[in-house]
């Protein structure tokens, strides 16, 4: 196959060791479930949405190189922007057949990729760029052992599909949904690490947390922010039917008054992640300072809801594994009764 009639580029060492272990580090403690069987990724959307917005900065450079190259190789400098940046790897059994990477009338766009050699046996660090059409149709073999890793980018002459603009919008964006819906419904957040100033501020609500409101702390703790909001919601929801007017004494000791440090700690997350209460109310639908759904919650009720919460969670779960075996056999997820 020429060049001319299959243009593409294999660039060895293109990314050093370092980066490769770094970007490996991401995917494997990032990633979600791919888009075919035992394929798994990790989008840069995907890291800002699960409240991991500075795992993007590995990326930067490496997507800026790798633009630069691309451009400079198929002389369009200064015309393309990035469609998609993604981790993928593939795992035992998974494979993909003969195929190029506009094949879909939604990937028309799609002009340029970079990605792991497809015609060559892979090593670490090493780039293939190629034209996304039917003049660089490729495959991945199934994979047989271990996993394999891939930075995918996509690139377009379309500014619409930039995804810098997507990004730089989610970056934007001034609270966090699982603290902003917390504050709606009147509690704020105190993180159990909030006193060590070294301490990334995301990483603050992926650990363990305490809510608090009105002056009062509820001691127990949470495992993370979206554990705390699950049960809030959870409370909000069945609130009527949970019995809260025989409290044990040890629940009531769970709610403290709140000291000054700890209420600086909570409004120092505030101040990162819920800049604009206004916007929350917009966004929503309803206002922050709305005193009958604040008041109808409180920390003594939260507290009762923690166990009932458990239990349907388990509940939940338990349906899920046991209604597995069927959905698989029948290929359809449908409701299985019980025996």
């Amino acid at each position: 196959m020429s060049e001319k009639e299959h243009p593409r580029l294999i660039l060895h060492n293109f990314l050093s060791p370092a980066e490769c272990k770094e970007l490996e580090l991401i995917h494997k403690s990032s990633s979600t479930i791919g888009y075919r069987p035992n394929v798994f990724s990790t989008t840069l959307s995907h890291l800002i949405a699960t409240n991991s917005p500075h795992l993007i900065i590995p990326f930067v450079s490496i997507r800026e190189r790798l633009k630069e190259k691309i451009e400079e190789t198929f002389g369009c400098e200064y015309e393309l922007f990035i469609e998609f940046t993604g981790l993928i790897s593939w795992c035992k059994g998974a494979s993909i057949g003969w195929h190029s990477d506009d094949n879909r009338s939604y990937l028309k766009q799609r002009d340029f990729a970079s990605g792991e050699p497809v015609t060559v046996a892979p090593s670490a660090g090493d780039v293939i760029m190629y034209t996304a059409d039917d003049r660089n149709i490729h495959s991945v073999d199934e994979v047989t052992d271990g996993e394999r890793l891939t930075l995918a980018l996509w690139f377009s002459r379309d500014s619409s599909h930039d995804e810098d603009s997507k990004l730089l919008s989610r970056l934007s964006q001034c609270f966090d949904v699982c603290v902003a819906r917390l504050h709606l419904l009147g509690f704020d957040v105190h993180s159990l690490q909030g006193e060590d100033h070294s301490t990334d501020a995301s990483e603050q609500l992926m650990g363990p947390l305490q809510l608090a409101k009105g002056g009062k702390l509820l001691t127990r703790k949470f495992a993370n922010i979206l554990h705390a909001l699950q049960v809030v919601q959870f409370y909000h929801w069945k609130a009527s039917e949970l019995v809260t007017s025989n409290v044990e004494n040890d629940t009531l000791e769970e709610v403290k008054a709140m000291s000054h440090s700890q209420l600086e700690t909570i409004n120092a997350l505030k101040s990162v992640f819920l800049l604009d209460e206004n916007l929350v109310a917009t966004t929503f639908g309803y206002s922050c300072s709305g005193e009958d759904r604040k008041d109808s919650l409180d920390l003594t009720g939260i507290a009762l809801a923690v166990t009932s919460w458990e239990e349907y969670s388990c509940k939940l779960l338990k349906e899920l594994l046991s209604s597995l075996p069927q959905w698989k056999t029948y290929q359809t997820i449908h409701k299985v009764e019980s025996d």
